[in-house]
Order: C-alpha cells, then structure tokens, then sequence
C-alpha cells in the first residue's frame, strides 16, 4: 500500500537555460546564463567577480545550444508521458518574454513558445510547474540598471509576471517566483545578476538586492491570486539541513544561523515580514536595507506553498582542524560529515537528512512543501549493447523516496515530486554535460559534441514503475 496520496504529482523538473538552448532564437535577448563558459573562469563569472556582458571569443557555452529542447521538446514530452509523468516543472526564459527585460510590449514569439510547449504539456496531462525566474536575468537590465540592486527591476518583474499570468490563466496553475532564491548569498551573479566592483559592500549590495527580490515575489503573489483565482503559486529555497559537527553548543549555533542564513528569505516570504534575527543580522553588520513606505504592506501576500530543491545535508564546525575538512563540490561549504559518503562531484548523499529537511521545513511554515529538485550527477555510459544501466541512481532515488515517504507519515504534507534532470542537461554549477542526472542519456559532450540521441536508462522504466504504483512500489 502506498503512503502517498492519492493525485500526487509525480514528474521531473528542467530550466530553460539548461536545456532550451536556441539562445539568440525566436526573438529571444542575451541572458546572464548565457554567459557563464565552461572551464576556469566559470565560478568567478558565477560569484560576480568577474564582468562579462558578452560571450567571449573563443569560450564555450554550453547553454547556448544545451540539449535543444526548443526544437525537440514534443519528442522529449512524449518520453515523459510515456514514463507517466503527472508533473513537470519548466522555467520561462525571461529575455524570451521581453528580450531586454524593459520593453512596452512583450515578444509574441517568445509567448507563443511557451503556448505551444504548456499545451504540448497538456495533450498528455501532464501538469506544467512553472518557475519565473531560474537563475535568469536579461544581461540589459545588469548593464543598464545593475541588476537586481535597482529597485526598478521590481516593477519590470511586476509587467512580466502580470504578463505571463494573463497570457497562460487557463495552461498552468502551478507556479513559482524565484529559484533557490538563497542562491544570491552563495553565486550573486547566478542568483541576482549581480556584478561586484571595487570597493563594493557586497553585503549591503546582496541584502538589498534581496530586498528587491523578496518584494518582486510578493507582488507576483498577489499578481497570481488576482488574475488566475485558482492558482497556487510557491516560493523556492535550496535546503538542506545543516548538522553541527560535535555536541559543542558554539557548533549547534552556528548550525542554527547556518540554516537561518537560507530560512531568512522563506520566512519572508511564507510569513510575510522580516524576522527578528534578520535584522539584528543586519544591525551588526552595518546592513541598511533601503525600503518604501509600502513594502511592509507588499511583503504580506504571502505564499501558498513551499518549493525546494534538495541534494544533500550540511556540516559545520567552530573548530578550525575540522573546518579545514571541507567537501569538494558543495556552493554552500560544509565540513565533511564521516558518517556519510558522497557523490563523485563531492555531495554528501543522506537520504534521512530529506526526512528531516521535510519535517523542519513543515514543522516551520505549516505550508505545503513540493519537491522540485532530487536527484544523483553521475558519469554514465553506454554499453556495447548501446544501454544506460545506471543502478547508482536508482538506489540513491530509492533510498530519498523511501524517506519522503516517511516525511509524509510523519504527518508533512507533500504536493508532489519532481526530481530534477529527468533528461540529461548542463550542469547549472560546472556547465558539464558528463555530470548527468536524468532517465533518459542524452548523446553530447563537455566540449558540445554528440548527436544529441535520447536513450532511456534502466532508471527510466524503474521511475515508470514508482509512477504507476503511486511510490508503492520503490524496488528496483
């Protein structure tokens, strides 16, 4: 018998940016994910420290072709369905919808896109989760205004949302307004567009961008509810909890403030205001978080359910021999954790921290929480018999399901489950093609060669199998 409920959305979750590509086609303007190469100068590019409005002779993007989706997206949806997909979580390209973010009028191409791809969604019921914004500012409004430190970006984000709300009123009824938003503490430029120049406050410039953000969401909250009445729109944070390391309390503080650095911008936007922590967080690091008379009143159209993404827990310690153990692939840091193993890319693989991260998160908002982001990046590879066999990621979804099931008799109250990469894409962290998550292999390269061939993996019909006997049957 299965634990969960019935009409539980089962289903995977992709970004435009990593796997739409066409990215100069139909209308569509330059995006801060289209410049983010693959190689050296990646990560610096990510944490704002390097400026770059345009693709660099000679550097590879991977997202500027990603795995075509824009022209291959009905045979993609067609082998969704045909795994049973009840959900699937898509983001809108922005620059698609108004190319350099301050235009009067919207680009129809870019809209009829996104008609085509929902109503493709549709053809086989399965449910469109879409994302407003998933690390994805057009580069005009970061060369123009600076991005998200200008407050004019709220009322550009205010006429893109009213515009697609209106445009797709009656095609989704699922939403979300920024991924892992916390993102802008840990990569500003992924998370925020955001650029740093010498003698910049980052801290100051990240928090008001935030601000910004946070006041962003809660208008397209309010958008949502007025245009599309029975809509349920969320928010979106990259979770995971963090374990002090020892019994020490300056460790379990320090796990607490962790955590809150992350929870900050949930509480916001579940709550409805800024809690006490945060601003004495910002009295003691000089922080002035620049607001109008009416945000306080904005910040009150909260939202409906809680998104996150989870991958793995995290550790931290006071103690500087422990903080010099640290995991490789983790954008947050963490000390490693010697009761775990980890990913070939360094994460930490805990499918009990899920349960937990669940219930913490439930536990404090009393909302609905939506799985939209799960899954292992490995390296695949195809057998002489021209198949995928990748058990490793059959085993570590088994082993997170089974805890979400068992988040679920505890009493949290799931929507649904949508792991993340149900196709191979480009890493959103390294732009790597090699580290792959999805069912279904996907025949490119880190150096954009390969025929981009779909072959389903042994994952693909065991998640067949999860969806039909509703995650009653979890067994390989």
């Amino acid at each position: 018998m299965s634990v969960f409920p019935e009409g539980f959305l089962w289903g995977g979750a992709v970004a435009a940016n990593q796997v739409e590509g066409a990215y100069r086609e139909g209308g569509k303007g330059l995006t801060t994910v289209d410049l983010l190469p693959i190689g050296a100068d990646r990560f610096s590019i990510m944490q704002g420290n390097i400026e770059t409005l345009e693709p660099i002779a000679g550097a590879y993007y991977p997202s500027h072709e990603a795995i075509d989706f824009y022209h291959d997206y009905k045979e993609d949806i067609a082998l969704f369905a045909e795994m049973g997909f009840k959900a699937l979580r898509v983001s809108i390209a922005w620059a698609r919808i108004f190319p350099k973010g301050d235009e009067e009028q919207p680009n129809e191409e870019g809209l009829q896109f996104y008609d085509n791809l929902f109503d493709e969604l549709r053809k086989y019921e399965i449910e469109p989760v879409v994302t407003m914004a998933h690390f994805d500012v057009p580069v005009h409004l970061v060369e123009k205004y600076g991005s998200w430190r200008n407050r004019e970006l709220v009322s550009f984000f205010e006429k893109y949302a009213k515009t697609i709300f209106t445009r797709y009123k009656e095609k989704v009824k699922y939403w979300m307004t920024f991924n892992e938003i916390n993102m802008l503490l840990h990569l500003p430029f992924v998370g925020a567009g955001l650029v740093f120049h010498e003698g910049d406050d980052r801290k100051q410039i990240q928090y008001q961008a935030a601000h910004h953000q946070l006041v962003a969401s809660a208008i397209a909250v309010k958008a949502c509810h007025d245009i599309i009445p029975d809509a349920k729109i969320g928010c979106m944070l990259a979770a995971g909890t963090t374990y002090p390391y020892s019994a020490n309390p300056a460790d379990y503080l320090d796990a607490m403030d962790r955590d809150r650095d992350s929870f900050f911008f949930i509480d916001v936007q579940a709550r409805g205001a800024y809690p006490g922590y945060a601003k004495r967080f910002f009295k003691d690091n000089n922080i002035n978080i620049q607001m109008e008379p009416e945000d306080e009143t904005i910040l009150r159209h909260t939202v409906d359910y809680i998104g996150f993404s989870y991958y793995a827990s995290r550790t931290t310690s006071t103690d500087p021999e422990v903080l010099g153990k640290t995991t490789a692939g983790n954008v947050f840091g963490s000390v490693e954790n010697p009761y775990l193993p980890k990913s070939e890319w360094g994460w930490t693989i805990d499918p009990t921290g899920f349960r937990i991260t669940a219930n913490q998160l439930y536990d404090r908002y009393q909302k609905p929480l939506f799985v939209v982001e799960n899954g292992l990046g490995a390296v695949d590879t195809v057998n002489e018999e021209g198949q995928v066999e990748d058990s490793y990621r059959i085993d570590y979804l088994q082993k997170h399901l089974e805890q979400m099931g068992e988040a679920i008799q505890d009493g949290v109250e799931i929507l649904g489950y949508t792991s993340w990469g149900p196709i191979d894409l480009v890493s959103a962290s390294t732009g790597e093609m090699k580290k792959r998550y999805g069912y279904i292999y996907v025949d490119k390269d880190n150096d954009g060669n390969g025929s981009l061939k779909r072959i389903k993996k042994s994952s693909f019909h065991w998640y067949k199998k999860v969806i039909e006997t509703n995650g009653g049957n979890l067994k390989d």
